[in-house]
């Protein structure tokens, strides 16, 4: 008698609050019940995941649940193994150090592995403060483009900075990237330094935090008030 078929389970993508003054409330409620029927969770630091889950679902039963590390380094044989686990009918969930799973995450990873085996995707609403931050800006919002981080040589960064500059004149397009926060200031110097002073430049600092600011300048008008931006989560956004 043939053995019967196991249904694979679903790989969802759970978002995580910006910053430690969000939380559940500001989740859409199905979050919090689809997070009751997951058993396996991925995430670059396990406490991260450990510490929203504990939030988000009060009762969930943390010991009898399966975490594991999922980040840049992890190697392929160790993704195929997790998308193993999903596919013998478990559910599991890429959980993000903040915001949504796979942009600027290691998540991508798993989730192309996912599509690869036909296992369903299925992302969940949350904040991205990527999308937030073009929004509010003012910029191009047809037409953009996320670098992630820049070199952190400075004469590779500025190479970088002109050759963006360059595009914005072509294309027109939004350019957003970000930084380790420790080091915005030297980021936010280079742009000052190479960028022309027609250039526009959005700082999008401490999103969905009290502490909040969005604001679109030129470099030059930037020039002459430099906010300091050490330690503040931000995304930087140049455009025209």
């Amino acid at each position: 008698m043939p053995s019967p078929t196991v249904e694979p389970g679903v790989l969802y993508l759970l978002p995580v609050w910006l910053g430690e003054q969000g939380g559940p409330g500001s989740m859409p409620e199905v979050n919090a019940e689809t997070a009751k029927s997951i058993t396996l969770y991925f995430a670059e630091h396990e406490r991260t995941a450990r510490h929203m889950l504990r939030r988000l679902v009060p009762a969930v039963d943390l010991p009898s649940l399966g975490s594991h590390r999922l980040a840049k380094d992890t190697d392929h044989t160790t993704v195929s193994e997790y998308i193993g686990m999903i596919a013998q009918g478990r559910n599991g969930a890429i959980v993000s150090e903040a915001g949504m799973p796979g942009i600027a995450d290691p998540g991508a990873v798993l989730v192309r592995e996912a599509h690869s085996k036909g296992i369903r995707v299925v992302p969940l609403i949350g904040p991205s403060s990527l999308l937030l931050a073009l929004a509010a800006s003012g910029l191009n919002g047809q037409h953009f483009t996320f670098h992630g981080y820049l070199p952190r040589d400075p004469r590779e960064r500025q190479q970088a900075l002109r050759g963006i500059e360059s595009d914005i004149q072509r294309m027109g397009g939004a350019h957003l990237f970000i930084e380790t926060p420790y080091r915005n200031d030297a980021l936010l110097a280079d742009i000052l330094r190479t960028c022309a002073g027609a250039t526009m430049l959005c700082i999008a600092c401490d999103l969905t935090q009290h502490q909040e600011k969005v604001c679109t300048r030129s470099v030059a008008a930037w020039k002459t008030k430099t906010p300091g931006l050490k330690d503040r989560p931000t995304v930087f956004i140049l455009g025209r």
